[in-house]
């Protein structure tokens, strides 16, 4: 698509609650992400007549002004193909569905990344009128990923993770044997940008203007001896519930305590992470495991679960080979 003028669209029932930017990206179609996001953060996009962000939400009525778009018809074809694909189903009814999303999928399209999970379902289910993603996962985790199928549960889903009434179990393998007694990791946590303007988090001051509360509890389900896949390190299993959703949060969490995640390419051990590499772990072991929600319609407890990827299981069982 390309636009000689000045466009104004106008936010209806479809649209409401929706982020800016899958909202441009549905209707802007075959434009790249990558010029749809530096329109917005430019400023050249308007909502209501003032700045907005990425991933403002939109509401009934609102108006958004789109400037001129010129594209060469190369650009559309390089950047604009989105393939169709279908995720593993763990859960689907008519309000909302869980998939179980691989390691290396990003969730959604943006910062370098041309599309990601969100993108290619909607191309997969092209009859269905509404698909947003209700939370995030991180590019490198596995796991549950619950997407709403109609707002009212896009609503309400997101509304009991921002107050905190879900349940979020994570399975990860660190270096090291983990405490047993430490059952809790209550440290602040801040965003902050590399030089070569790679986002980052660490542990700051509970009083840092920047600090956010993140509070992750932990529990030891298996220790391994060390062996030659590990590269002669010690390695344990644990189950992190996360009672606050910060970016990160628990690689970030763990690492502080000195306990690094297998296979971490922002926060680990880079040489360890070689070693094991080599001895056939490619990614890193963090999972979605379990997520209770109540449904956002009939108030039902959900309590779903997801099995760790056959590629995972010799290292949780500590006999990788």
């Amino acid at each position: 698509m390309s636009t000689a003028s000045i466009v104004y669209l106008s936010v209806d029932e479809a649209g409401e609650g929706q982020r800016l930017d899958n909202f441009l990206i549905r209707h802007l179609k075959g434009v790249p992400k990558t010029h749809i996001y530096r329109i917005i953060r430019s400023g050249e996009v308007r909502c209501n007549k003032g700045r907005c962000k990425v991933d403002t939400r939109l509401a009934v009525g609102d108006e958004i002004r789109v400037p001129p778009i010129r594209l060469s018809e190369k650009g559309v074809n390089e950047e604009g193909h989105i393939p169709a694909k279908s995720f593993p189903l763990l859960y689907e009814d008519n309000d909302f569905l869980a998939i179980n999303k691989p390691s290396g999928t990003a969730v959604h399209g943006g910062s370098g990344v041309s599309f990601g999970v969100i993108e290619q379902l909607r191309r997969a289910r092209p009859e269905a009128n509404f698909l947003e993603l209700v939370h995030r996962l991180d590019r490198e985790t596995s796991g549950i990923l619950l997407i709403a199928k109609k707002k009212k549960a896009l609503t309400e889903l997101q509304r009991q993770f921002k107050a905190r009434e879900t349940g979020k179990v994570y399975l990860t393998l660190v270096k090291g044997h983990w405490p047993e007694k430490m059952k809790v990791v209550d440290a602040a946590l801040a965003k902050f940008t590399l030089a070569n303007g790679e986002r980052r988090v660490r542990v700051v001051a509970k009083d840092d203007p920047n600090a956010l509360p993140s509070l992750s509890l932990v529990k030891v389900l298996k220790h391994h001896n060390p062996y030659p896949e590990t590269g002669g390190e010690p390695t344990a299993l644990l189950a992190v519930t996360i009672k606050t959703g910060r970016t990160h949060q628990i690689r970030v969490h763990l690492s502080q305590q000195g306990f690094v995640i297998a296979g971490d390419d922002k926060y680990g051990d880079f040489s360890w992470n070689k070693t094991l590499e080599s001895s056939g772990l490619a990614r890193m072991f963090l999972h979605a495991w379990r997520l209770h929600v109540k449904h956002p319609v009939s108030g039902e407890d959900l309590r779903l679960q997801c099995e760790l990827p056959q590629v995972l299981l010799p290292w949780a069982k500590g006999q990788a080979k």
